[in-house]
C-alpha cells in the first residue's frame, strides 16, 4: 500500500470512528480500537460453508432469530404446534429460488434429520429446556432464546448435556455483543467507579388484567402440546404467543424476560457471571387479578452477593429501564443505545493497555456461527445463559414464597433456615407426557 493510499484509509476510518462514536455516546478511543480489531479479525466466508438450521417455534422472535441465521446457514426445516406460525416461517424463509424449507410440528422429527446441524429455539419459555434437551443430546449446536430455562433445575441438566454432547450453545443474550453493555462493565471491572457497593437493574412493568374466559381454540393449533409441561389451562386468547409471559406456569413475567437480559450485564460487570448471589428477598407490589396474569406486575427483589455487593430488582415504575452500577467513587449507567456516568471523565478517559477485556462480539448470531466453526464457547455460552437466568428465578422463587432465601451457588442448592421449603421450588411438575420421558 502506497503512503498515500494508506493515508485516504486512515482518513476513511478516522471518519467512521468518530460517526459511531457521535452517534452512540461512547469514546471515540474506544470506538477506533473496536474498528481496528474487526479489521483485523476479518477474513473471507466460503460460499459452500452453510449449515444446515432448523427453526422450533416460529413466532415473531424465532423468525427474527432465523432471519439473522440466514445470513450464515440455509433453513431447511421448521417447526411448531401452530399451523399458521409454520405457514409464516415457511413463507418467509423460501428463497426465491430453490427449495421450500419442510415443515414439522414435532420437534422430535427435527433432531433425526442428517440435514439439520444447527437449531434455533424460538418456542414459549416452558418449552426452551426440552427442545435444547433434545438438540444436544442429538449433538445439533444450539441458538436458543431467552431465558435459557423455566427452571433451576433444568439449567443444571441443560449444562451437562451441552458438555457431554460438545455441542455450542449460544443464548440469545444479545446486549453481550452490544459495544455499550460490554463497555460499562468493563469499565466497572477496571474499578473506573471505584470499588463496586450496589446495582439497580430496572426491568420493564408487567401487564396487570383479567379476568379470562374460556375460548375455542383456534384451527391449527395444537393447543395441548402448546401448554406442554404446565398445568393445564383452557385457551382463552390470552395466554399464547407474545402473552404466554405473562403466566407463572409458561414464564415469569418480566423477571424472567427481560430480567435475563439486565441480570445478565448485572453479573458481567460484577464479576460474577459463573455465579450468583448468597441472599435474596422479594415482594410483589401490585395484587394480580384473579383469573387473569398470574406473574408479579411490579415486584423488588434485594440481592446481596458474597463479595459485599447487593442488588435491587425492581420495576419501571421505580428503576429506568437499564442497569445502574454504583461504586465507591461514582456511577454508570447503561441501557439499550444508552450510556452515562457520574462524571463524563469516566467515559472518556482511555483504560490502559493492561486493563480487564471483557469477551468482544458485536454480532450475536455472527459470534455464534463464529463458533460453531471453531467449537469455542460464544459471548454467551449455557454456563452464563444458566447463571443469569437463575438469578430471576431467585427473584420468582423469593415472591411467590415470601422467604428470606439463602443460596448456595456453587452447590446450587438453598441453605439455611427456609432451605427445605425453599429447596422444593428448584423444580417443577412437569404434565405427562410432556416431560423428560418425551425425549426417549
Amino acid at each position: 500500500m502506497t503512503t498515500m493510499s494508506f493515508n485516504v484509509s486512515r482518513r476513511r476510518f478516522l471518519k467512521t470512528a468518530s460517526a459511531t462514536a457521535a452517534a452512540t455516546g461512547l469514546p471515540l478511543w474506544f470506538i477506533e480500537r473496536e474498528l481496528d480489531e474487526a479489521h483485523a479479525a476479518e477474513k473471507p466466508k466460503s460460499a459452500n460453508d452453510r449449515p444446515g438450521v432448523a427453526l422450533v417455534g416460529c413466532g415473531g422472535q424465532g423468525r427474527g432469530d432465523t432471519g439473522a441465521a440466514r445470513r450464515f446457514g440455509n433453513i431447511v426445516c421448521v417447526c411448531d404446534v401452530d399451523d399458521s406460525q409454520a405457514d409464516k416461517a415457511v413463507k418467509e424463509f423460501t428463497p426465491k429460488e430453490g427449495k421450500k424449507p419442510d415443515k414439522l410440528t414435532d420437534f422430535r422429527k427435527v433432531m433425526e434429520r442428517k440435514d439439520v446441524k444447527i437449531v434455533v429455539t424460538g418456542t414459549p419459555d416452558h418449552w426452551h429446556s426440552l427442545v435444547n434437551l433434545a438438540a444436544a443430546r442429538a449433538k445439533k449446536d444450539i441458538y436458543t432464546e431467552k431465558p435459557l430455562t423455566l427452571t433451576i433445575d433444568e439449567g443444571k441438566r441443560l449444562v451437562q448435556a451441552v458438555r457431554e454432547n460438545n455441542v455450542v450453545l449460544q443464548v440469545g443474550s444479545q446486549q453481550r455483543s452490544e459495544r455499550n453493555f460490554r463497555f460499562a462493565c468493563e469499565l466497572v471491572r477496571n474499578q473506573r467507579i471505584g470499588k463496586l457497593q450496589h446495582i439497580i437493574v430496572g426491568l420493564p412493568t408487567g401487564p396487570r388484567e383479567g379476568p379470562f374466559t374460556a375460548q375455542p381454540v383456534p384451527q391449527g393449533l395444537n393447543w395441548d402440546a402448546y401448554v406442554g409441561q404446565a398445568p393445564f389451562i383452557e385457551y382463552n386468547g390470552h395466554n399464547c404467543h407474545w402473552n404466554f409471559r405473562w403466566w407463572y406456569r409458561f414464564s415469569g413475567g418480566q423477571m424472567t424476560d427481560w430480567g435475563a437480559h439486565h441480570n445478565d450485564i448485572a453479573q458481567w460487570g460484577n464479576g460474577t457471571e459463573l455465579s450468583g448471589p448468597v441472599e435474596i428477598e422479594g415482594r410483589s407490589l401490585a395484587e394480580m387479578i384473579p383469573g387473569g396474569y398470574d406473574a408479579a406486575s411490579e415486584y423488588e427483589i434485594k440481592c446481596k452477593y458474597a463479595n459485599g455487593v447487593t442488588m435491587t430488582i425492581t420495576d419501571e415504575k421505580r428503576a429506568p429501564n437499564g442497569v445502574k452500577f454504583v461504586g465507591s467513587d461514582g456511577w454508570v449507567f447503561v441501557t439499550r443505545g444508552k450510556i452515562d456516568a457520574s462524571n463524563k471523565d469516566l467515559l472518556e478517559e482511555k483504560l490502559p493497555d493492561n486493563a480487564v477485556r471483557l469477551y468482544k462480539s458485536d454480532n450475536h448470531m455472527g459470534n455464534f456461527f463464529d463458533c460453531v466453526k471453531s467449537r469455542k464457547d460464544p459471548v454467551c455460552p449455557v454456563e452464563v445463559g444458566h447463571r443469569s437466568i437463575t438469578v430471576a428465578h431467585l427473584g420468582v422463587i423469593a415472591v411467590r414464597t415470601g422467604l428470606r432465601l439463602q443460596w448456595d451457588p456453587a452447590k446450587e442448592v438453598f441453605v439455611g433456615e427456609t432451605a427445605k421449603e425453599a429447596n422444593m421450588w428448584l423444580s417443577r411438575d412437569m404434565r405427562k407426557p410432556y416431560d423428560y420421558s418425551y425425549l426417549g
